[in-house]
């Protein structure tokens, strides 16, 4: 833990000083600052809940094409989220799916944020992303492969990443749906960019992530943007991310007393915290230990996974069971798909911390 503390302290320390070699990239003027941020933060609860896509989706283009969108399966499946008392739920969109059909892209986001908001759930969306598989294709999704976590997920723009062809596509999509939405209040944040740099792309990641940031804020939109830091030697990244993000937002999956020391660290910017990820029970972030300690910290608390579908997220990351039986303790989510608590015991902590 000691070893940890050190190498973590070291990071954030070069985090700091590296901050100043992006000021002068960074777009002018538009960042908020502390006052605001927290001034905008002390007007919302608490904000709890989870990563969402529907369980019959393996990954955001099932989710978003039109002929799999379906409103029913996430109207039932947000409702078991109103009824432990979940206010925010984050929502990866695709860039493909807009490509292919931009009006009834924007007609179905429409569609999602008019059920969330009849749950009581305000929608932090994300656009782009570096995990999983890199090559999306649009059309029918592949199955699940059996006993193999987020075995269908899709980066993006993955393979297309700092392809010149694609910038201009990438950068009217960014614009047209937040410039369709900026001043809708269903929508608490835009997250810009998942996990930069994953998939061993590193540095890789920098000339889009600048790009989508100068994008968002030529939009101007009234939510605050932000991307979340999650990989600590990730000097350069890190930098830009904290610089540039309204709130502050990051991801840990490690146990409590990890946990907070990253809160103690982050909190030194001086502006609110959302962890966007946590809760991987079998690395010991769980939410017996994680979300309490989250409330505590005035930091919002949204975990990875929710109801167990097409992406096998009740698998862990590194612990494939081949023949697909249910693994003793699940790695993320909540609910089975009828509504059925995974742990009754979890369910009945999460509606009391959220005062349901």
């Amino acid at each position: 833990m000691k070893k940890y503390y050190l190498q973590f302290v070291a990071a954030l320390f070069t985090l700091f000083l590296t901050i100043n070699a992006f000021a002068q990239k960074a777009p002018a003027g538009k960042v908020w600052p502390a006052a605001k941020a927290n001034a905008w933060y002390a007007q919302h609860k608490w904000m709890t809940g989870a990563d969402f896509i529907p369980s019959n989706a393996i990954n955001q283009l099932e989710m978003w094409q039109a002929n799999t969108f379906d409103p029913a399966t996430i109207d039932r499946e947000l409702g078991y989220a109103q009824g432990i008392g979940f206010n925010t739920m984050r929502v990866f969109l695709y860039s493909l799916a807009w490509k292919q059909d931009k009006a009834g892209f924007k007609k179905r986001i429409d569609q999602y944020l008019t059920i969330a908001n009849k749950h009581g759930i305000k929608t932090m969306f994300v656009f782009f992303d570096d995990c999983w598989n890199a090559d999306a294709k649009t059309g029918t999704q592949p199955a699940p492969k059996v006993g193999i976590h987020n075995s269908g997920w899709l980066q993006d723009p993955g393979s297309r990443l700092n392809n010149t062809g694609e910038t201009a596509m990438l950068q009217a999509y960014v614009t047209d749906v937040m410039t369709a939405f900026k001043h809708d209040k269903r929508i608490l944040l835009w997250d810009l960019y998942n996990e930069p740099g994953n998939s061993k792309k590193k540095d890789a990641s920098m000339g889009l992530l600048v790009k989508v940031f100068a994008w968002a804020r030529a939009v101007n939109p009234d939510q605050p943007i932000s991307a979340g830091l999650w990989d600590w030697s990730f000097e350069n990244l890190n930098a830009y991310q904290a610089l540039n993000s309204d709130i502050i937002t990051y991801h840990d999956y490690t146990d409590e007393a990890s946990h907070l020391k990253t809160i103690q660290l982050l909190k030194s910017h001086g502006k609110p915290l959302i962890c966007t990820e946590y809760m991987a029970r079998t690395r010991g972030s769980k939410f017996a230990n994680i979300m309490p300690m989250l409330k505590k910290e005035n930091v919002g608390a949204l975990n990875w996974g929710f109801v167990m579908g097409k992406t096998n997220t009740i698998y862990a990351w590194d612990n494939p069971i081949p023949d697909g039986s249910e693994p003793k303790e699940w790695f993320h989510d909540i609910f089975r798909k009828d509504g059925t608590p995974y742990k009754p015991e979890e369910v009945e902590l999460i509606k009391k911390l959220n005062g349901k």
